[in-house]
């Protein structure tokens, strides 16, 4: 199968460069440029290639009011855009996934590991985010972007960033709500403290349009996420993980990103609280943190004081390509999304 093979391409590769970081990086790009090509030149693939299709068409009597009064003005914009320039349907994967790759790129350059990074993101990421659920996947992008900011303490970048990505996504005006920790020490109470101010918020988000959609959407619909408490799992799995191995070792080597990686693990582990309310907004949250995940488990090899150093830096590769082969060999959804791959980077199929 296609995606298997490429899978364990990917995980033997690095493998393969284990202890070159020059090779690495030589590499990486090449990988990189490779996927970018493998996600936005397919055709008919992904879950979502009808639904995004009948968004083009949509925009085809779309003014550009309605397109900037729109809930995502960006997307619906670049739509319009497609349309003037008499580009056909595919080519707003390629865009789409241009932003996606870009803004990974953003934040896989500043890892000591950038091929780890990009190899971690394969399996679950980006097959179903630029291949599939392209919107959150060029918002992913650009929130890899605002975490770059976010680490910087540039709060106006960060704004900026998370503003962006939520006119493709509107999900991704959640991270407004960590505007309040940028460029501070971040302890208990001020965590507690955002939280409090984050709550007028919340209330503002779910009672507007955006809100609305996604409650009309998701909760209480019957509707459910395909293997999204599955993924949500691996998260909190993941959350775990760092807590128990590798905080205390991480602080003494990486002090300067430490209190981001330390948030962001515990938002990995309270998307969890979410899966009673909608199993689609769980997992649609969920995506987003799936690059700080990869960020954790690629920096496992680098740091020199932790105990048991190789079993635990193999340990996430062999269980996400695990994962990965039993997704991929027992799914309906997955078979019927994804297989055959096509691409029509020679010419339409």
């Amino acid at each position: 199968m296609t995606y298997v093979a490429m899978a364990f391409g990917l995980f033997l590769l690095r493998y393969a460069v284990l202890g070159q970081p020059r090779l690495n990086r030589q590499l990486y790009p090449i990988v990189l440029a490779i996927l970018f090509l493998f996600s936005g030149f397919r055709f008919g693939v992904g879950c979502d290639w009808g639904g995004y299709l009948n968004q083009y068409e949509l925009a085809r009597s779309m003014t550009r009011d309605q397109a900037l009064q729109s809930v995502e003005p960006v997307w619906w914009s670049l739509l319009r855009l497609q349309h003037m320039l008499g580009l056909p349907y595919p080519w707003i994967n390629v865009l789409s996934s241009l932003a996606c790759f870009a803004g990974i790129h953003v934040l896989a350059r500043r890892q000591p590991d950038p091929l780890g990074f990009l190899v971690l993101l394969f399996p679950v990421l980006l097959i179903n985010m630029p291949m599939s659920g392209i919107r959150q996947g060029a918002a992913i992008g650009l929130i890899c972007v605002a975490m770059t900011r976010f680490m910087d303490g540039r709060l106006l970048g960060f704004l900026l960033w998370v503003v962006l990505a939520a006119s493709f996504h509107s999900s991704a005006a959640i991270f407004l709500l960590l505007a309040p920790l940028v460029s501070r020490k971040i302890t208990g109470v001020r965590i507690l403290g955002a939280v409090i101010l984050a709550l007028p918020g919340v209330v503002l988000l779910m009672a507007g349009e955006a809100g609305q959609i996604a409650t009309q959407r998701y909760i209480d619909t019957g509707r459910d996420a395909f293997g999204g408490p599955l993924r949500i799992a691996l998260l909190s799995l993941s959350s775990m993980f760092f807590f128990l191995f590798l905080r205390k070792a991480w602080k003494r080597e990486f002090p300067q990103d430490y209190q981001f990686v330390t948030l962001g693990a515990v938002g990995m582990m309270l998307i969890a609280a979410l899966l009673p309310v909608s199993t689609i907004i769980a997992d649609r949250l969920g995506y987003y943190f799936i690059p700080l995940q990869a960020l954790i488990f690629a920096r496992i090899p680098w740091m020199q004081s932790l105990p048991s150093r190789p079993i635990l830096a193999a340990a996430p590769y062999l269980g996400l390509l695990v994962f990965f082969v039993v997704w991929t060999m027992s799914s309906g959804h997955f078979q019927s999304c994804y297989i055959p791959y096509q691409s029509w980077i020679l010419g339409v199929p």
